[in-house]
């Protein structure tokens, strides 16, 4: 029934899906999502996951997974966590990892704003749990969300952080994505 929705939500607001390596790239990883300028690419995105059939998860605040609408936000993907406790977000999610694959959607720049440097948890993730590390990218002037270009774990160990925003950054300009909000993207990666 998701597929049948998200293809047919997609084609209503004119957006394809064009995938940028094997689809099954989706199945366990790190999705990279950016830029990040906008709440609008989170629904977009996980329509083209339901479009291709694919288990999507994203880290949200466990307010809202333990609220009267908690069990549809789980039903979205949404694993809720305590944000007013110290958390082990690393290992809670390999240890997610270890029982199941999903492709948890992660905004290195943390917020919607244009920023000068990315978090690193996204890398320790990844690490952490042996998953590649997949990019996605919604291009608004072009109405094409990119999915499943893979750095896989093995190519993760043989470079360093620096090697692997520059490769990411490379990806993005490349393609010439235009964000949402193009005022909020920093192509600059650091």
């Amino acid at each position: 029934m998701k597929k049948l929705i998200g293809s047919a939500l997609l084609k209503l607001l004119g957006w394809k899906v064009v995938l940028h390596g094997d689809v099954n790239n989706l199945d366990r990883c790190i999705l990279v999502v950016a830029p990040h300028t906008h709440n609008i690419e989170y629904i977009l995105g996980n329509l083209a996951y339901w479009k291709l059939g694919k288990p999507l998860k994203i880290i949200i605040k466990d307010q809202h997974t333990k609220a009267w609408y908690g069990s549809v936000v789980e039903g979205l993907g949404g694993i809720g966590i305590d944000r007013s406790r110290k958390n082990d977000l690393v290992n809670f999610v390999a240890e997610h990892f270890e029982k199941e694959d999903f492709s948890l959607v992660i905004t290195p720049e943390g917020t919607r704003s244009r920023v000068e440097k990315w978090r690193k948890g996204f890398y320790h993730m990844a690490m952490a749990a042996k998953v590649p590390i997949v990019l996605a990218a919604g291009d608004f002037n072009k109405k094409i969300i990119y999915l499943g270009y893979k750095i896989s774990y093995e190519e993760l160990t043989k470079m360093t952080y620096e090697e692997l925003l520059k490769r990411i950054s490379d990806y993005y300009v490349d393609n010439k994505i235009v964000p949402k909000v193009p005022a909020n993207w920093n192509p600059d990666i650091q």
